[in-house]
């Protein structure tokens, strides 16, 4: 029997303490999780393990990084406490042909992983593994590495990316309007998303608000293994905001719509 291809997912991650709080975008990610049949395992993706080379988890217990400052007690106190893949590890490990991937014992689940799988799949009964993102490799690059992964989806794996379309630290003002040009470029990665004009994604340096909307590129990098996974399928939004003036928390789902 064949196994029914699984969606994939780029999700704005936003604050840690979307963790525990239930609001518009956590409503949403649960809502996500609802409509998809159970993954075998769940490959994340996430903006918060920026290394040089190619990596992923391979332990059978994932420790929870608390990779941020600053916050309530009681965010430094969660586990989650999913259950790690060797098996996917080494899979993944196989199928990636044009890098080489490292097995990690190190790393474990940051924040851009537990945070939205904590709200997306609680009980953690799900195998999840994490890849990290190469900060040296060229992001035509970084797309065919998820074309690659692509594979996966055919056996059950939910590929998700965590980071935020929008991610400009600095220049938060809670209670503000969103920036002009945080929702130009959030407009311009929508606009060439939907018409998957994959080389204006890749080159968005190009776009005049792109330096101010992703000074460094570690949330905009899940995007692009992303679209890879995705090959040429209809995306579908949801929570598209601006939060903070500068926090873009705009999902991309391709292969599903949010009902």
């Amino acid at each position: 029997m064949l196994e029914k291809k699984m969606p994939v997912l780029f999700i704005g991650h936003g604050s840690p303490l979307n963790a525990i709080e239930t609001n518009e975008y956590t409503i949403n990610w649960k809502r996500i999780a609802d409509q998809i049949q159970k993954p075998k395992a769940i490959l994340c993706i996430s903006a918060h393990w920026l290394k040089e080379g190619t990596a992923v988890t391979a332990m059978g217990k994932p420790k929870t990084i608390h990779d941020f400052y600053g916050f309530p007690e009681q965010l430094y106190k969660l586990r989650y406490q999913a259950k790690g893949s060797l098996k996917l590890a080494k899979q993944i490990q196989e199928i990636v042909k044009t890098v080489h991937v490292e097995l990690d014992q190190e790393w474990g689940f940051d924040h851009g992983t537990w945070a939205v799988l904590m709200q997306m799949y609680p009980k953690a009964n799900i195998p999840v593994v994490q890849l990290s993102l190469d900060y040296q490799l060229p992001l035509e690059k970084v797309v065919g590495l998820g074309k690659e992964l692509s594979v996966l989806r055919k056996k059950g794996i939910l590929i998700i990316g965590s980071g935020n379309l929008v991610h400009n630290l600095m220049q938060i003002s809670p209670g503000s309007a969103p920036f002009l040009w945080a929702v130009e470029f959030d407009a311009f990665v929508k606009e060439n998303v939907k018409k998957r004009d994959d080389q204006k994604i890749i080159n968005y340096l190009q776009h005049p608000a792109a330096v101010l909307a992703q000074p460094t590129n570690d949330h905009y990098l899940p995007l692009l293994y992303i679209l890879g996974a995705a090959e040429k399928e209809e995306p579908s939004f949801c929570n598209e905001k601006i939060i903070y003036s500068s926090i873009g928390m705009r999902c991309v789902l391709f292969g599903m719509k949010l009902k």
